[in-house]
Order: C-alpha cells, then structure tokens, then sequence
C-alpha cells in the first residue's frame, strides 16, 4: 500500500488547527469542473511531462493526499495547494476529487500557496524570488518575517530577492534552466546589463562552470578598456594652436577639447612669470592664429 505523503511540518502548522488534526470527515469530494486555479499561485509553470506521469499514477491509485481550496467570490472553488494534483486529476479524466476547504484572508492564502510550492521544491528560483518580494511589498512582511514564515534563513531570502535586480533576458535563462542560480549571482556582479546578458549566451553554448564564469569575468574586468576615436585631423589643428599660443605666451600651454568644449591650461612659474603672461594677454586684442 502507497504511503500518505505529509503535508510537511511547516505547511501543517498552517492547515491544521492547534488542537485538530485532518480526518475523512474533513475531506470532501468536489467536481472538478467548480474548481480554478488561484490567479495568484506564485507558480506559473508546469512541466507536461511530470503532469502525464502523476495522472497515469492517479489512474492506477487514485488521488492520495486531497488538495487544499477555499470558496470564491464567484461560486468556484480556488485552489491553495495542489495545483499540480488537479490538473493531472482532469488528464486522468477523474470528475471529482478529495479536497479540504478552508477560510483564507488573501494574504494567508497566497503565504500558504508559497510555502506549499516551497516545500514540495516546485518553485523555480525566479518564482521564488518574486513570491517572497510580493509578501513584502504587497503584505509590509520584513525579510525577517518572510525568513521565518518560510523556514529558511534571512540571508536565503536576501539572495534569493538580489536575482530580481538581473535583466528579465537573465531571468530567462535562469528560469529555463540554461543558467544556474550560482551562475546568476556571479551574474549579479557585473554592473552592464548588456554584459551579463552576453555572458548568458556564452555560459549556455559552452557549458560553463560557475567557476569558468569567474575566470571569464575577470579576463574582461582585465582587458584594455578601448581608447575613444580621434579625428586625426582635429587633433592636428588643436596641436598647432597649443603651439601657437605657446610661442605668444612664452610658456607651456594644453588645450582639452570633447564636443567642441574644453579649457586651456597656461603654465607659470612664479608670481612675475603670471604678471608677464597677463600683461601679453592684456595687449593682444587677438592671436594671430
């Protein structure tokens, strides 16, 4: 006989009143055909394959642990917890199945539906992130707050949270698998979003490691950052005009220019070379240039 998989001690403390338990008389066939999915299941997606497989276990054994729903405003039945469940239960053709049915404010029932997928390792990385950022943001829950409701630690929420700082194209190749999360936060310190979009590509088509990741970011942090190009010819006539200057001034002198914008640098050497300088300033109307 298949053993009842547990709702795990976390997602249990929540379900369950302190002094009950779940018994056959709280479970309750429900169609599935009067039951949704919750729009605000903080995970969006789910592996075809996996769902084929359960609903062929489903067929041969049945549903064995109900899933959790709460009525809606609409007359359907939302689903807290075993989305996957459900979903297989209508590829193995079932019409109805065991469920238990519980009052939820929106943010409880969101908190359950993440720590469900939590437990059962069902959220990607990205998922993950985003489900804790919505308690925060949408709920006022501290990262402290999140750490304790999900049984992990502050800093695992903390980095988990820094991934939603990546390009959504990074995001992408996290969710897909085609990165790792170590790679994405080696990812995290390169500050060009371009770049790390870039290095995405090439972690994927070369099958790097997060330590070949290292080592490619460093050869680029390494390289020669390229000169701007210099009209030849601007440069030129900005040389003989130092120089021209110069020979007037009778002293060194450095001309910057970007954008047709810029200062000239005149070099003296004492109070009376400053004197001189100014008093040929001061009697030119204009160089001769």
């Amino acid at each position: 006989m298949a053993k009842k998989k547990g709702l795990g001690k976390g997602l249990g403390a929540l379900l369950v009143d302190e002094n009950s338990s779940i018994d056959s008389d709280s479970i309750t066939e429900i169609k599935i055909m009067d039951i949704e999915p919750n729009r605000e299941q903080p995970r969006k997606s789910f592996d075809e394959e996996n769902l084929i497989e359960l609903a062929d276990s489903i067929k041969q054994n049945g549903v064995i642990t109900p899933i959790l729903v709460c009525e809606s405003e609409n007359g359907y039945y939302s689903i807290i917890a075993g989305e996957r469940r459900w979903r297989a239960s209508k590829l193995a053709g079932l019409k109805t199945i065991p469920a238990i049915i519980k009052k939820y404010d929106e943010e409880k029932l969101f908190e359950i539906s993440l720590i469900e997928n939590l437990q059962r390792q069902d959220l990607s990385p990205v998922e993950e992130a985003f489900g804790y950022r919505r308690l925060i943001d949408e709920y006022g829950l501290t990262q402290e707050d999140v750490a304790a409701k999900v049984s992990k630690s502050r800093s695992s929420v903390a980095n988990a949270l820094r991934l939603i700082n990546l390009p959504k194209e990074v995001l992408n190749y996290l969710e897909d698998g085609k990165i790792s999360v170590g790679h994405a936060k080696v990812l995290l310190s390169v500050a060009d979003s371009g770049i790390q979009i870039k290095l995405c590509k090439i972690i994927y088509e070369n099958n790097l490691s997060v330590r070949d990741l290292e080592a490619e970011i460093k050869k680029l942090q390494k390289a020669p950052k390229k000169e701007p190009k210099v009209d030849l010819n601007i440069k030129l006539a900005f040389d003989n005009i130092e120089k021209e200057i110069a020979n007037v001034l009778g002293t060194k002198v450095k001309i910057t220019n970007k954008n047709n914008k810029g200062k000239i640098q005149i070099d003296y050497y004492s109070a009376g070379d400053l004197e001189r300088i100014l008093k040929i300033i001061s009697k030119s109307e204009k160089f001769d240039l």
